[in-house]
């Protein structure tokens, strides 16, 4: 085993020793493999060759390659990336592995805020809502999960990872667990989506699920938990074959519920509680998406509507007089 790959090793164990979401593990493991070969393609095979120019070239390197799609990175797959090689050296600097941390001084590439790409209306969402074939097992529970995403706003993986324990039917609430962060909290959920919730469970779960199956609330059909690229394919199928001109998929809901509840006059805390954000200024984005209540409140208050009102009022005398 080659030294540098010993330090990740060394790294992945500790985050395993932590707790930290497998999904979360794998993904700072794979930035890490990428930033070695890099390293050894260059002749960097041990940690003290690293220095602070090596992680600025590297960073430049990361704004050349493309992705799967052949797109050049994201600005936010560039910070993950960094993100996790400091965090790595972070980690061989607190064990003694190194003397010098040459990634403490490493200025991530800053991050726009930008609006989510699309929302839905309330027209437009009963219309993906109306998608799946409830004839069928696998349609119903597809309803049963957008209905799900659509009432809570609610990560794609904490739907996946939600249990039959974690729904409170009495309650209206669902304990999302060990969310972003790592965070549990409880959210609640409409009436609606528990009535489908509880149609699934009653009869298709219950014919899918087998003695080795996980206690996961949404299986697939050979009685597996659901596998996330599958799930995302699934929504966005739906969402295009509701013909409304917008694209998205699990995330998409997730943006349409935190709109629509602020434009309703939620309390963008309560909005923040429910989409499990550290931070309100994640949440604030959504109050820039809700324009089409400001619009209404706009029309309704601008001092120029009286104006415009009162020029409507003489050109209709006007014609009545003609």
């Amino acid at each position: 085993m080659a030294m540098l790959e010993g330090y990740v090793l060394a790294y992945k164990q500790q985050l395993q020793a932590q707790h930290y979401a497998p999904q979360s593990i794998e993904y700072k493991q794979l930035a890490l493999e990428d930033f070695i070969a890099w390293c050894e393609e260059r002749g960097i095979e041990r940690i003290e060759q690293i220095t602070r120019p090596t992680l600025q070239r590297y960073q430049r390197h990361l704004t050349r390659i493309l992705n799967t799609r052949q797109k050049p990175l994201t600005i936010a797959s560039q910070r993950n990336r960094l993100t996790a090689i400091k965090t790595w050296f972070r980690f061989l600097m607190r064990e003694n592995h190194i003397v010098y941390n040459p990634a403490s001084e490493l200025e991530l590439p800053r991050q726009a805020k930008r609006l989510p790409k699309h929302t839905l209306t309330a027209q437009e969402a009963e219309r993906v809502l109306m998608q799946p074939d409830i004839q069928t097992d696998l349609g119903l529970r597809d309803r049963a999960i957008l209905e799900v995403l659509y009432s809570t706003g609610i990560r794609r993986q904490e739907l996946i990872n939600l249990k039959t324990h974690d729904v409170n039917f009495e309650a209206g609430v669902i304990a999302v667990r060990q969310g972003k962060g790592r965070k549990d909290r409880f959210v609640p959920i409409g009436d609606r989506a528990l009535n489908w919730i509880e149609t699934y469970q009653q009869d298709i779960r219950v014919h899918h699920a087998l003695p080795s199956s996980p206690a996961n609330l949404f299986l697939d059909e050979a009685g597996r938990a659901l596998e996330r690229n599958r799930l995302s394919r699934r929504v966005k199928k739906y969402v295009k074959s509701a013909k409304i001109t917008k694209e998205g998929s699990c995330h998409l809901f997730r943006h349409t519920m935190a709109t629509l509840m602020l434009e309703n006059g939620a309390d963008i805390r309560y909005i923040q509680h429910m989409l499990g954000h550290a931070a309100l200024s994640t949440t604030e984005l959504y109050t820039h998406v809700a324009i089409h209540k400001l619009k209404e409140i706009h029309t309704a208050t601008h001092p120029a509507k009286p104006k415009q009102a009162l020029i409507e009022t003489l050109i209709a005398e006007a014609e009545e007089e003609t």
